[in-house]
């Protein structure tokens, strides 16, 4: 008598949605709290409470510049916008590329600001970003004066 291994139910194939998650989440554990916080409010509204007691365990007494600079930067994106903006889910370990564009933005913009006008207009459809690269360039600076830097 032989015994056969019993079939696995994990898929032998790609996801279908592994196409609209290509990119994996980011290491830093700074760049993962603004990405759950950025779903949280692209999904629930700009005054989620889990997005804002995220913050405020993250930040201690000093979450309100981050949350609201995180706050405008969201209704910014949401008013010049002239293309979705694809967001997944707050539990998924993948990211879709509209928001590793996000997080490539918010590296770039303070050592290569040029770089992040590029790539901000590309993925707003907008030629000239600039009210809302400055309201992205207010949340990297306030969470990296709060001691949370979300470049790699």
């Amino acid at each position: 008598m032989t015994i056969a291994p019993i079939p696995s139910s994990a898929p032998t194939s790609p996801s279908r949605y592994s196409a609209s998650l290509p990119n994996a989440m980011p290491d830093n554990p700074n760049s993962r709290l603004l990405l759950f916080a950025f779903r949280r409010m692209g999904a629930h509204g700009l005054n989620d409470a889990h997005a804002a007691h995220a913050l405020f365990q993250a930040f201690g007494q000093d979450f309100r510049r981050p949350l609201l600079f995180l706050r405008t930067m969201m209704a910014d994106l949401a008013h010049s916008a002239a293309c979705p903006i694809t967001i997944a889910p707050c539990c998924c370990m993948r990211m879709t590329a509209s928001e590793a564009t996000i997080l490539k933005i918010i590296e770039r913009v303070e050592t290569a600001p040029d770089r992040a006008r590029l790539l901000l207009g590309d993925l707003i459809g907008l030629r000239r970003p600039d009210g809302v690269l400055a309201s992205i360039t207010a949340v990297a600076q306030a969470f990296a004066d709060a001691g949370r830097p979300l470049t790699p």
